[in-house]
């Protein structure tokens, strides 16, 4: 009889299925703060905003789901106070808190938390439950943004709303769609060995 627990067990993120040590820890929390640093350079200017399309919501929610709520929120704090600290990471090679779209990198932090938590409850196993995981791990996102960004710019909330949520939404399903493709076909991949 054996008492090994199946690989996709609720309990587990993806992260958990390497072997457990600090070292791996650390390496994943670097690495997912270099990916969302990576994935920020992807950047598609948006007309009429000053907030771009970046690949890095993407990339800090798949960091967020795969590696759990502790170490997701770290490896995006980590991501944060580098680029605070003068790392060029930030969506268009940018760096420091002044820029009018740093809400939403503070938003990143609260949403990788939270899409982590959900994953250890096995909320990224199934398409259904993927995507509702993707939808609000983006709506916290664009909560602390979008107030941030009408603070900083000096606009009211509804242009706001115009200029930093309004346009970003066909990007966002798309960015969900990804995400609800990778991450059960992952854990189904997973259970095949």
């Amino acid at each position: 009889m054996s008492t090994a627990t199946a690989p996709t067990s609720t309990g587990q993120v993806l992260a958990d299925l390497l072997p457990a040590s600090r070292v791996r820890d650390a390496a994943l929390v670097v690495g997912g703060a270099v990916l969302t640093g990576v994935a920020a350079q992807i950047a598609v200017p948006v007309p009429g905003s000053p907030v771009p399309v970046t690949g890095q919501t993407f990339a800090a929610l798949l960091v967020g789901t795969s590696l759990g709520a502790g170490r997701g929120f770290l490896a995006l704090a980590l991501y944060a106070v580098a680029g605070v600290a003068g790392v060029p990471w930030f969506a268009e090679g940018g760096s420091g808190a002044g820029a009018v779209s740093f809400g939403y990198v503070l938003g990143l932090l609260l949403a990788s938390a939270a899409v982590g938590a959900l994953a250890r409850r096995g909320a990224d196993r199934s398409v259904l439950r993927t995507a509702g995981t993707m939808l609000l791990g983006e709506a916290i996102i664009y909560a602390v943004g979008v107030p941030y960004l009408a603070y900083a710019a000096g606009m009211s909330f509804s242009a706001a709303v115009a200029a930093g949520l309004t346009p970003f939404l066909i990007g966002d399903a798309v960015k969900a769609a990804l995400a609800v493709g990778l991450l059960p076909t992952a854990w189904k991949l997973l259970d095949r060995r």
